[in-house]
């Protein structure tokens, strides 16, 4: 009597969710019966025959409603199956433990490489450019000679005006010495000052002329490429000879809107990635400019960026991504795990461990701060230690039950 008992009570557990799925096809069938029957003037193609608008509406509002409660109890039974079907498997995700982490925020704007040793040479006197010592491409020094403009007969000149004040100096030591012994008069030895005086400053200016014929190098840099063509005529000012490039120095210019202005200074990290190449760098900001743009709104700034290998050009586009926001220990989810609910909260899960040894999905409501780099920053919500489910979680819901992937590596 016992074990029958004991049985019949066994059947009547596992044969309960089948029950439960009678009833949901019972609730079904009931409501294409409630739609499709009934009096035949109440049905929808007699009301949609009548062409009464008023009734046709009042039809589709009943069978709305109709379809909205049994919408609730079949979610109902649902839920009910999920409880009661022991049999029903778990669904598989994937897990990971939460923990404190730096987390930055970055803003982007738009900047350009540049360099301040980035010239153009021209020529200083009118002549014909007799002598380029240089090729495209050459390194050169500070001081290096470039170029070599026709004098005109000026460095001859310049060589006698040499000879004439060195004679005039002479004279003027000598008179110097005998006034200092006070056998000179007076006036020879100031007539011998003032002439060696005169001769001195023509023959600086003489030298100065002639100093404009030869273009140096004023720093040390890459011959980019030449302008002028050897034996042509180039005029003081108006000929550009060549263009001379230093790329060790190399800094990216951006404006930033004004709204980022108390949150940016001198050493602010960013990062820069420069599409062209296929390549980003870390850097920090070296000067932020003291000048609101009343047209843009925007302020400028440089950042200084190596280039040890010369791939860097000036004008290349540039995109600045500018830290503006860290926490040290933040808690940081995936964006993908991120979801709303009906009500527009922002939800997650987390996998949660029973006192039987099952699991369950548990939601959690949370809020979201920065997010970057497909991350989310989580202020509330979640803490260092919580199981975050990570794969599987777009299908689950509250209290669901949940195993763990063996194939996966949960922490």
């Amino acid at each position: 009597m016992t074990l029958q008992f004991i049985n019949q009570k066994k059947t009547n557990i596992q044969t309960y969710p089948t029950r439960i799925m009678k009833n949901i096809i019972t609730l079904i069938a009931a409501a294409f019966l409630i739609i499709s029957c009934g009096n035949k003037e109440e049905s929808v193609e007699s009301v949609i025959e009548s062409g009464d608008l008023t009734a046709i509406r009042a039809k589709k509002t009943e069978l709305v409603n109709a379809q909205n409660e049994l919408k609730t109890e079949i979610d109902s039974l649902n839920a009910a199956i999920d409880k009661l079907d022991v049999k029903k498997k778990a669904a598989l995700v994937t897990a990971e433990t939460l923990q404190d982490t730096l987390f930055k925020h970055y803003f982007e704007v738009q900047g350009n490489v540049n360099t301040d040793q980035n010239i153009v040479l021209y020529a200083e006197y009118t002549g014909v450019l007799t002598q380029l010592y240089v090729k495209e491409g050459q390194r050169v020094a500070k001081g290096q000679r470039l170029a070599k403009i026709d004098d005109g007969g000026l460095g001859s000149e310049l060589a006698r005006q040499e000879a004439q004040t060195a004679l005039a100096k002479t004279t003027y030591e000598r008179q110097k010495r005998l006034w200092d012994q006070k056998i000179g008069s007076e006036i020879n030895y100031l007539e011998a000052k003032t002439n060696y005086e005169a001769m001195q400053a023509a023959t600086d200016q003489l030298r100065s002329r002639v100093g404009k014929t030869v273009i140096t190098a004023p720093f040390s840099g890459i011959v980019d490429n030449t302008l002028a063509d050897q034996g042509q005529v180039v005029n003081a000012g108006q000929t550009g000879v060549l263009r001379l490039v230093n790329l060790s120095d190399m800094y990216v210019e951006a404006s930033i809107p004004e709204a980022f202005l108390g949150k940016v200074s001198e050493g602010t990290d960013v990062k820069i990635r420069l599409a062209s190449i296929g390549k980003t760098y870390d850097g920090k900001i070296r000067q932020v400019g003291n000048f609101v743009s009343p047209d843009s709104r925007t302020f400028d700034v440089k950042i200084s960026i190596p280039n040890p290998d010369n791939t860097i050009k000036p004008n290349l586009i540039a995109t600045v991504m500018v830290n503006d926001y860290t926490s040290e220990n933040a808690i940081v989810v995936p964006e993908n795990v991120v979801q709303q609910n009906a009500l527009g909260n922002s939800i997650t899960y987390v996998y949660e461990e029973q006192a039987d040894g099952t699991a369950i999905a548990k939601q959690v409501q949370i809020k979201e701060g920065y997010s970057d780099d497909q991350r989310i920053e989580i202020t509330s919500g979640l803490s260092a230690g919580d199981r975050l489910i990570i794969e599987g979680a777009r299908s689950l819901r509250d209290g669901q039950a949940v195993e763990l992937k063996e194939s996966s590596n949960n922490q």
